[in-house]
């Protein structure tokens, strides 16, 4: 009797728990943020630098705490940690990073939706999403044919093959675009790749393609079926100028995704019967460029344009709260960024990031370019005070960075004037060795303008590269406990397929064309 009645409740509370999961809501409007290059330490610089625009202090924890000096993500009741090593590096590179988000399958460097052997093809969640009939945007602040983006329509060995990789783009049919250009879209970057003319296929998939402010924020009240919004000005690679450069004319990236979700939304909600919901992958992408470049105020800037895209997405769920799921992370870290340096020890001065105006992308397109051509001929590097001497330089200093040449020490004004000599003839008095590790790829002087206003903030840099420290996941909605705990970027996109209600078990294969 006893055998019964014990067999008798375990299978109440199966049938129970099938009732359940049968009776569960699925998330219809799905959202991926992701955040190029941004690991902990970028998120907690900037949640520094807006307490102290705020006029708070970021040595203060009354002043961190407070909600609004805090990034949307923070506060999502979901957290999760993810390893973002891929098939054969613990330093992985976008396109095996974003492989992973959206195919669920570790590959190498370079290889976007393949794997590591480059042989076999996989579909990403956001094919199979649109395949049971989501909508499906891209949004990115780089081109729209830049890894991350393409690991979600494009399978191809090696990322370089931009004009492939559009082309694909172009056939994966998807409604929304925007943001970035395209690197490639009339010729291939080698023999290996296509030779498309891209504006044309698009043309002929019934694409159409607005690169204006007005026209595209029209969508907002008159969406298109499929559509390719690309900012007026682009500012390096196709790519949407950083934040801290925007001109009045660009969207940002919160305006973007805004578009995006009034385009997809109203396509879906105007026929609640047809609604199978959307899903959205929004990039960050050059808060990356920035770490890579080690330029903070960049980075911090491109962090708040995507805090508030994270917003816009917000907004949404606060309408829709039971069928809306939002997840937000990084791909990597990128450039070793700390939160403390050496010379500052345990306080932080971001008030000394304030007075940078543009970024050290901008400044080397415009005001060192500018300042380089007048007055490099018959450069000496030998003359001890190239630089001391120069006021035009020491003004743009001040005047583009807050940097005062007043203020710093001797080894700082040293290390300035070998990066000056260096950037003006090629020349300085370091060797090979050292000015390989001081400036990497970038211009001397830039990156040590950049350098020395960050570490007297309180912020380091140990890599011009991409680091392997784990990064955080955040979420929130219909779904979100999927995303707690600590597991493999691959994860990611199996437990997003879940939650798009997507039946197959990652990786799924690709049928050859």
């Amino acid at each position: 009797m006893q055998a019964k009645r014990v067999i008798g409740t375990a299978t109440f509370i199966v049938m129970l728990a099938m009732a359940s999961t049968a009776l569960a809501v699925m998330p219809k409007y799905v959202f991926f943020f992701l955040g190029d290059g941004m690991s902990s330490a970028q998120i907690q610089a900037t949640e520094a630098y807006l307490t102290t625009k705020n006029g708070g202090s970021a040595t203060l924890a009354t002043d961190l705490q407070r909600p609004e000096n805090r990034l949307h993500m923070t506060s999502f009741p979901i957290l999760g940690m993810q390893t973002t090593y891929d098939a054969h590096s613990l330093m992985t590179d976008s396109a095996s990073a974003a492989t992973a988000f959206a195919c669920g399958i570790k590959t190498g460097n370079g290889v976007l939706g393949m794997d590591a052997t480059k042989t076999i093809s996989y579909k990403s969640i956001a094919r199979l999403a649109a395949e049971n009939g989501r909508l499906v945007g891209i949004v990115s602040s780089v081109s729209l044919d830049h890894a991350t983006s393409a690991s979600y329509y494009a399978s191809v060995p090696n990322r370089g093959l931009m004009n492939t990789i559009a082309t694909q783009m172009v056939e994966a049919g998807f409604a929304f675009y925007g943001g970035g250009g395209l690197a490639s879209p009339t010729k291939g970057t080698n023999e290996s790749d296509t030779q498309n003319n891209i504006w044309n296929l698009l043309t002929e998939k019934g694409y159409t393609v607005l690169n204006d402010r007005e026209t595209i924020l029209a969508l907002q009240h008159n969406p298109k079926n499929k559509v390719v919004c690309i900012n007026p000005w682009l500012q390096d690679n196709a790519a949407m100028p950083y934040a801290i450069d925007r001109p009045a004319t660009n969207l940002s990236l919160a305006e973007m995704t805004s578009v995006a979700i009034d385009t997809l939304a109203n396509q879906k909600l105007s026929d609640p019967a047809q609604d199978q919901g959307f899903f959205l992958m929004v990039e960050g992408g050059k808060i990356d460029w920035a770490c890579h470049a080690n330029d903070a105020k960049a980075t911090i800037g491109d962090t708040l344009d995507l805090n508030d895209a994270v917003g816009v997405a917000l907004d949404f769920y606060k309408k829709y709260p039971a069928q809306t799921l939002i997840v937000v992370t990084g791909d990597h870290e990128t450039g070793g960024m700390s939160v403390g340096h050496a010379t500052t020890g345990y306080t932080a001065h971001y008030d000394r990031l304030l007075g940078q105006t543009n970024s050290a992308t901008y400044f080397g397109q415009n005001q060192w370019k500018a300042h380089k051509a007048n007055a490099s001929t018959n450069y000496n590097y030998k003359l001890p005070d190239n630089l001391e001497s120069n006021l035009e330089m020491i003004g743009l200093m001040q005047s583009v960075f807050g940097l005062n040449w007043a203020e710093l020490n001797s080894y700082q004004k040293e290390k300035l004037e070998d990066a000056y000599d260096k950037s003006m003839c090629g020349q300085n008095n370091n060797g090979s060795d050292a000015n390989n590790l001081l400036y990497g790829s970038y211009e001397p002087i830039i990156v040590t303008i950049t350098h020395i206003l960050n570490e007297r903030a309180g912020i380091g840099w140990t890599s011009y590269s991409h680091t392997g420290v784990p990064v955080p996941v955040f979420a929130i909605g219909s779904e979100s406990q999927r995303f707690s705990g600590f597991y493999d970027n691959t994860d990611i996109a199996k437990q997003m397929a879940k939650a798009l209600d997507i039946h197959q078990q990652l990786p799924v294969v690709k049928p050859a064309p």
